[in-house]
């Protein structure tokens, strides 16, 4: 579809619409920790604050974007890396549950169950986890507070910049079978697991290019 402009009612019917029709591929947990992590719509604002990124102009832009972090440098696992606000999936919650309860624990958005638009496919981890993407409908959210033992910095990422014609960026690490995985935004990037996120949310809500993802790497930074 063109790319929107705005949050609206014609831009959520297409995203329920693509998620309707995507054919969910979930992996086993067995012998591995279950998280979800939330693909959050919002509205740009104030701009994502990332290098090479140019903010919108004041006050507030209501174009499209997905609410970002950077995890807390005193996290024992990931420390400063680039991630979507999520994490374990408690015993008894569904990934749905998980991903609305830690996005107002890590940022203070709290959202009902009709804000859950659906998944995209499950990715397992080096450190051991399989991660399920839900996706949430969260337009203002103008008021997020940041969980200072989890997040570092909150960014709200333009739909506009996973379109980048050079994206994804590709290359091989020694000892793993796939290529690794990054998403180019601004003048840095963001790996996988997010970045293998991004990247379906991009193919399939965006292009409607059916993409899988699963067996992408990640760098060697985010293997422990």
């Amino acid at each position: 579809m063109p790319a929107p402009e705005r949050l609206d009612e014609v831009f959520l019917a297409h995203l329920r619409a693509r998620l309707a029709e995507f054919d969910v591929r979930a992996l086993p947990g067995v012998g591995r920790r279950r998280a979800a992590v939330t693909l959050t719509l919002v509205e740009e604002g104030t701009g994502a604050d990332i290098p090479g990124l140019a903010c919108s102009a004041p006050p507030w832009s209501e174009a499209p974007a997905l609410l970002l972090t950077r995890r807390s440098a005193g996290m024992r696992a990931h420390a400063g890396q680039w991630a979507l606000p999520g994490g374990r999936i408690d015993e008894g919650e569904a990934p749905e549950e998980a991903a609305r309860r830690e996005l107002q624990e890590e940022v203070g958005l709290e959202v009902g169950a009709d804000a859950v638009l659906g998944r995209l496919d499950d990715y397992a981890t080096r450190s051991g986890y399989v991660i399920t993407p839900v996706l949430v409908w969260a337009p203002a959210a103008r008021d997020l507070v940041a969980n200072a033992a989890e997040v570092a910095s909150m960014h709200r990422l333009p739909l506009s910049e996973l379109r980048r014609a050079d994206a994804p960026l590709l290359n091989t690490v020694r000892g793993a079978e796939h290529p690794v995985l990054r998403m180019p935004v601004g003048s840095a990037w963001i790996a996988a697991p997010t970045a293998a996120f991004l990247y379906q949310f991009r193919e399939w809500c965006l292009f409607g290019r059916p993409t899988r993802v699963a067996h992408f790497d990640q760098p060697f930074f985010a293997w422990q």
